[in-house]
């Protein structure tokens, strides 16, 4: 059995859930997210908390916990959101804001440009990009490629 799968999850105030066959939104002051989960998981809304069960054969059952991750995980990334934060460290080494566009100067011989994803945002201070967003997946995909512009040395 799960022991992440059996907690119930807590709805915060402010935060709006609505549950259909095999979809789930969630909005709050952050955003809007909503997912689609397969037909084994069962979400039952009670109250101020959500229910995650799951009903299906033992190979799928290790998805149990993970998605009742995901679901707590949109309801507080639409109450708080979500942020990264990435050092930059080199000599010339910047970063800058164009509009909403990401621009690196990372020691090649041209800047790199990057658009944020939607619902994403980019915010500089000194030398740390903080990424944020109230998707922790796409926050911290958009971390990651930022990052692979030019990986750190051993």
């Amino acid at each position: 059995m799960s022991k992440i799968g059996k907690k119930p999850i807590l709805i915060e105030n402010d935060v709006k859930v609505e549950l259909s066959e095999n979809k789930i939104v969630v909005e709050g002051p952050k955003g809007r997210l909503e997912r689609i989960f397969p037909k084994e998981i069962k979400v039952e809304k009670k109250e101020k908390e959500l229910l995650v069960t799951f009903h299906g054969s033992k190979e799928k059952k290790a998805f149990w916990g993970s998605w009742q991750s995901h679901i707590a995980n949109m309801i507080q990334g639409v109450k708080h959101g979500f942020e990264k934060s990435l050092k930059i460290e080199g000599v010339g080494w910047r970063a800058n804001l164009e509009g909403e566009k990401l621009v690196l100067k990372v020691g090649f011989s041209h800047l790199v440009k990057l658009d944020p994803p939607k619902e994403i945002k980019f915010t500089i201070e000194k030398n740390i990009i903080k990424v944020e967003g109230a998707d922790k997946e796409k926050v911290g995909n958009t971390a990651a490629k930022i990052r692979a512009v030019f990986p750190p040395e051993p």
